[in-house]
């Protein structure tokens, strides 16, 4: 099995988006991209929940393939790691499954295994998660509620940095903001393998405006790094050349 580079948004919100397209159908497309949509929700110390919020960080990322959790900020730094991890898990179980099939046939998953044989496989799956590379790009709400929670994001991604640092594939992460001034999102931090620029960029970031979670996620779709698929040679490839040339 080839170990590629698992791609994932980290999308860090505490309400309803409010603006621009369905975020879900936004998520949906970036899946059908290869690249997961994790979504954390963070609810207000007061414990207030907003039930049409929750519903959507659910959705978002169902459409996404991705994780969805609901925390209180003092929790959110262990969460945002184990998101982090259990996706990369829930995505290469899912290449796993795809790589059975075509060798058991498609009505074969991993569940249908003896479980001698499906614990192989997850160690297989754990192997990939240690050794596969990763892209993480995170995508912070900082609309006008999240003003006080900014810090514990900070927190949190540091903490993501450090434990992602023992693995043996490589990481990179972005971090980008919305609603951004005069666009839809704001690069904080290019593609980097660590994050140690966090402490000086997040005390600089400031808080206010709508949420167009819908916009932002469309915006940083194709902000992963792309490697082109190089076209399988033909014999017309052939012909197209010599009728070029003559």
């Amino acid at each position: 099995m080839k170990k590629g580079t698992l791609k994932q948004i980290l999308l860090i919100t505490d309400g309803c988006s409010n603006q621009g397209e369905d975020p879900v159908a936004v998520s949906e497309l970036i899946y059908q991209q290869g690249i997961t949509v994790n979504v954390i929700g963070i609810l207000d110390d007061d414990h207030s929940e907003d039930p049409e919020g929750l519903k959507e960080v659910e959705e978002i990322a169902s459409a996404g393939g991705g994780v969805s959790r609901i925390v209180y900020a003092e929790t959110l730094p262990q969460t945002v790691q184990m998101v982090t991890k259990q996706a990369m898990t829930q995505t290469l179980q899912g290449v796993v499954n795809q790589e059975l099939k075509q060798i058991l046939g498609d009505k074969q998953t991993m569940e249908d295994l003896p479980p001698e044989k499906r614990g192989e496989v997850m160690e297989v799956v754990e192997d990939l998660g240690e050794t596969s590379d990763l892209e993480v790009l995170v995508l912070v709400d900082t609309s006008a509620s999240m003003s006080d929670k900014l810090p514990t994001v900070r927190e949190s991604l540091e903490d993501l940095s450090l434990s992602m640092g023992a693995r043996t594939g490589k990481n990179r992460f972005s971090i980008y903001t919305f609603p951004g001034k005069k666009q839809d999102v704001t690069e904080v931090m290019s593609w980097t393998p660590d994050m140690k620029k966090i402490a000086s960029i997040f005390p600089k970031l400031t808080s206010g405006g709508i949420t167009p979670t819908g916009p932002a996620l469309k915006a940083v779709m194709n902000r992963f790094k792309v490697v082109p698929r190089l076209k399988e040679w033909s014999p017309q490839d052939e012909e197209f050349i010599e009728e070029s040339g003559s």
